[in-house]
């Protein structure tokens, strides 16, 4: 009797234990080293920066399938990308400093905001009321900035001297704002006033080794990371409880993206140059 206890005990940890990886989700060397974004439309498809060559945005079906989607004018070079309405893309260009909105319908592109004192809009996160939230890093200084991004007001600083800031993102709820620091390896939460301030920073997790890029939130609040040079993403409770691990092929994971329904997640790979994908489902 004892016995089969700890036989089913010995079960428990070891599927607990178990390692998850990842598997291809396209092509190898697709796309350029400067490969981030990612962001899911309603239907499925995903869109990826830099297809074939830096400064366009790649289209990747539900199958894995490929093709550009349209090359950005003025030298801009993307990086991050969120979707606000359904047809409405908004994207991070670090070279010309800009928060473009691309209609993906008609694929008409308008500068929603610039700002010259930006060291590189990178990353951004859209809260469940439109707010858009933007990370800014100093690579060279290791340092970077925070801001609000509307129409109305574009750019606007909400904090400076930070660490090198990275990956972004809101909850679900809208209710708090993630900011990762790369280079010092910190994760910091904010509250999210009504008025669309952010208040009481805290820390929510830090790692000793390796760094940090892109991060997202789940449909339950599970907070995804990517640990660039690791070659690992990892998952955080929303109390702030790390619960997994899932090992890449590639090292360089740059972002990550899920699909609509939050069972799987794409991963964007720098030293690959293409999106591995694995199921959220698993734990």
């Amino acid at each position: 009797m004892y016995a089969s206890k700890y036989f089913i005990l010995f079960l428990i940890l070891m599927s607990c234990s178990k390692r998850i990886t990842s598997k291809d989700f396209t092509k190898e060397g697709e796309f350029t080293d400067g490969i981030e974004g990612p962001a899911t439309d309603t239907e499925g498809n995903i869109y990826v920066v830099n297809y074939k060559k830096q400064g366009t945005i790649g289209k990747v079906t539900k199958s894995g399938s490929t093709s550009l989607f349209l090359e950005l004018p003025n030298g801009s070079i993307a990086n991050g990308i969120r979707f606000m309405q359904e047809d409405e893309m908004y994207v991070a260009d670090y070279t010309n400093h800009n928060i473009l909105k691309i209609n993906t319908k008609n694929k008409e592109i308008k500068v929603v905001a610039n700002q010259p004192l930006a060291n590189q809009p990178n990353d951004l996160a859209i809260s469940p009321n439109g707010t858009i939230y933007a990370s800014d890093p100093n690579w060279q200084e290791q340092n970077g900035n925070l801001w609000r991004v509307t129409e109305e007001k574009g750019f606007e600083l909400l904090e400076s001297d930070m660490g090198t800031t990275n990956g972004i993102e809101v909850s679900p709820d809208g209710k708090h704002l993630y900011v990762n620091e790369s280079i010092q390896r910190k994760i910091w939460v904010y509250d999210i006033t009504n008025n669309n301030d952010i208040t009481n920073k805290r820390l929510f997790a830090k790692f000793e080794d390796f760094g940090m890029d892109g991060m997202r939130c789940t449909r339950s609040g599970h907070l995804f990371v990517c640990r660039y040079d690791k070659g690992t993403v990892v998952a955080f409770t929303p109390e702030g409880k790390l619960v997994k691990e899932v090992f890449l092929k590639g090292k360089k994971p740059t972002n990550i993206t899920f699909s609509n329904d939050s069972k799987i997640a794409y991963v964007t790979l720098e030293d690959r140059g293409c999106l591995e994908m694995f199921r959220t489902t698993i734990f």
